[in-house]
């Protein structure tokens, strides 16, 4: 198997023991309390190009990425920075991430937050829901077309938003006839991790207009994010380079283009 095909694997099997250990009726009763909306996709389509910021504590290419720091310090310095949205991964595996690192983050900010995993069942999504995601991902390379159909379905009948993730023609196709209406290119390879930022202007000239596009991996620059905006894209997915940055909240104004006199 390729490294996507170990993870989905392994996440399906993560998924039954945490249905077992917490049912799906509870999380549903969970939905009763659950919190204030913070729209995801809105978050995105201002003027100008949108950062979500992404707390990511290991990768299976990169190892350990950042020591020390909790989420609360590290969000909160994304959000004082002028970041639109944040993206927390919660795989656990195969980057360190929870559950709890979501509700940290919830708990610390007002920002809209995206949760990053390898989302193959429809108990992830009432767990996204329960623990405060505003949005899921769906892995185009990671489900069956049906399959993708159905937990898009389902996640946007829960009041979630859906970043829909494609890395080359054929899924992307997919994810047009799904009518995704936010679709993410990741210009990473996730058979082998592989990094290459022209998948999004290959791919973004087959896009319609009106949908919403973001550029995952490989960004770390402004002159990266002012190129991406000139082709029309409305946000950029930003993790590794802000994590292992000395200064988070600096390196992410940089990218932002926020002073501290935004404060």
């Amino acid at each position: 198997m390729n490294t996507l095909e170990r993870i989905v694997d392994s996440t399906r099997r993560e998924v039954q023991q945490r249905r077992d250990a917490i049912p799906l009726a509870t999380l549903e009763q969970q939905l009763i309390a659950r919190g204030e909306d913070r729209p995801f996709t809105e978050a995105l389509v201002h003027p100008g190009i949108s950062v979500i910021a992404e707390h990511k504590r290991r990768s299976p290419s990169a190892g350990t990425i950042r020591e020390g720091a909790t989420v609360p310090d590290v969000v909160c310095a994304y959000e004082r920075a002028g970041a639109a949205a944040l993206s927390i991964l919660t795989e656990g595996p195969h980057f360190g991430g929870s559950l709890d690192d979501l509700r940290a983050a919830r708990a610390a900010t007002r920002l809209p937050i995206l949760r990053k995993d390898f989302v193959v069942d429809h108990y992830q999504l009432f767990e996204s829901a329960a623990v405060g995601a505003d949005a899921i991902l769906l892995i185009v390379a990671a489900l069956e077309p049906r399959e993708l159909m159905r937990l898009h379905h389902e996640a946007l009948a829960l009041d979630l938003d859906v970043l829909v993730e494609v890395h080359d023609e054929r899924e992307l196709e997919v994810a047009l006839e799904l009518d995704a209406d936010v679709i993410g290119i990741n210009n990473r390879d996730l058979t082998d991790f592989s990094v290459d930022l022209a998948r999004t202007f290959e791919l973004l000239v087959d896009i319609p207009a009106g949908k919403t596009v973001v550029s995952e991996s490989g960004i770390a620059t402004r002159d990266q994010l002012d190129e991406l905006e000139r082709v029309g894209v409305d946000a950029v997915l930003v993790g590794e380079a802000l994590m292992r940055a000395e200064d988070v909240e600096g390196a992410c104004r940089a990218l932002t283009g926020q002073s501290d006199d935004a404060v």
